[in-house]
């Protein structure tokens, strides 16, 4: 018996090591990355991985970031509902007085999958305050309390940070999703693992994952333009802290085409909130 024992922690503590690993050192990890990932990436290498040499695969590195964010289990029960508060700003909070700066306030219950979510974001700037509400897989806006449709331009950026997000990655199982492994690159001094996630509606993410902490540095996508043309977007994670045991990145850098459009920042994150279903739903019903 103490010989299958000690054999069994053995295994365990191989099977874990690679995320352990990653966790000891995350502070100095973090620091680097978030400095890095501040200014525009190298440009982009597509290395080929080499099975011999016994490289892990996509959802072997995916599954070893949903255990550092938290794993799935605990993801799953504390993450299931929650109210976040921040600021929006456009294009970065580091120049008062020079950008257009909103407070928000986004509540959310998950469904079983992502198009089951439900999403309220309630913004409010100097001259306005409205609110975009996603549900049943539509999307709509209140001002005043009249339901209104939203204009192209905000609901493409509400939509696209639903389908490209974080938790895209960390429900791909849920969401049935496909992922696969570009390869290993290093880029402004970081080792990255980069995978390609392509999810039930065909939407593609490519992930840059820190191959020593597993956090998700940055993630980037293209988005058609309302005149047909394809535009890149880049979504950089920074400042990564514990909420109720889960690993949540309280600052995230848009970028288009290379260029600074938004900066958000969490305030304050709770999770395990009960919310009232009326909430969610259109003033019209």
């Amino acid at each position: 018996m103490r010989r299958l024992i000690t054999a069994s922690a053995v295994v365990f503590a191989l099977i874990i090591g690679v995320s352990l690993s990653a966790t000891g050192d995350s502070t100095s990890a973090r620091a680097q990355e978030n400095n890095n990932t501040n200014q525009n990436p190298a440009p982009q290498a597509t290395p080929k991985t080499d099975k011999k040499a016994g490289n892990p695969t996509a959802e072997q590195i995916a599954e070893t970031s949903i255990l550092v964010y938290g794993s799935r289990p605990l993801l799953t029960q504390i993450r299931r509902n929650g109210v976040e508060r921040g600021r929006v700003c456009k294009p970065t909070c580091e120049l008062p007085g020079k950008t257009e700066e909103a407070t928000y306030e986004r509540r959310f219950v998950r469904g079983e999958k992502s198009e089951t979510d439900k999403v309220r974001v309630d913004q409010k700037m100097p001259t306005l305050e409205y609110s975009l509400i996603y549900g049943g897989g539509r999307l709509w806006g209140v001002i005043n309390g009249t339901a209104f449709t939203p204009r192209e331009d905000a609901a493409n950026t509400f939509l696209s940070q639903h389908r490209h997000s974080l938790d895209t990655l960390l429900r791909y199982k849920e969401n049935g999703s496909s992922l696969s492994m570009i390869g290993k690159d290093k880029q402004k001094g970081l080792d990255l693992y980069i995978l390609d996630l392509i999810g039930a509606d065909k939407q593609r993410t490519r992930y840059f994952i820190s191959a020593k902490t597993f956090h998700v540095v940055w993630l980037e996508y293209e988005e058609n333009a309302p005149g047909g043309q394809p535009v890149k977007f880049r979504r950089s994670f920074h400042d990564y802290r514990y909420a109720q045991g889960t690993l949540v990145p309280y600052k995230t850098v848009l970028l288009q085409d290379g260029s600074q459009t938004q900066e958000t920042k969490i305030l304050t994150v709770t999770f395990g909130i009960k919310l009232d279903d009326a909430l969610f739903k259109s003033p019209e019903a």
